[in-house]
């Protein structure tokens, strides 16, 4: 199974999300911290990150750009409360594969997951 960071500004929401995807047998890590993230990813790396829009100190497009510098072949899902066209176009533009909208359902979570991890 795959090795899953979630960046999520609101600690439960990664909680959540890391309940869903450990029963299907992943490893999550769960940060609020950006840099703390991109650290994880830098040292132990991760097949996946699912990344917010919105986070304390910077973007998640901002944090795309930075794992894709670090580890070109992560994949990547960006998760916004407030979808607009701008921040998809962007967010696929730099190498997001997937883009959901929360509340996030766990149906579609999982599906998507395993959509972008290739199974």
């Amino acid at each position: 199974m795959a090795d899953i960071i979630v960046l999520d500004d609101v600690i439960d929401a990664g909680v959540l999300i890391k309940r869903i995807l450990e029963r299907k047998g992943h490893a999550v890590s769960v940060f609020t911290d950006e840099e703390e993230a991109i650290a994880h990813v830098r040292g132990k790396g991760a097949d996946l990150a699912i990344l917010d829009m919105k986070l304390r100190r910077m973007t998640g497009v901002e944090v795309l750009e930075e794992l894709k510098k670090l580890r070109p072949d992560i994949r990547v899902i960006m998760l916004t409360g407030y979808p607009t066209l701008e921040t998809a176009r962007e967010s696929l533009r730099l190498g997001a594969n997937e883009y959901c909208v929360k509340p996030i359902d766990k149906d579609e979570l999982e599906s998507k997951v395993a959509e972008v991890l290739g199974g």
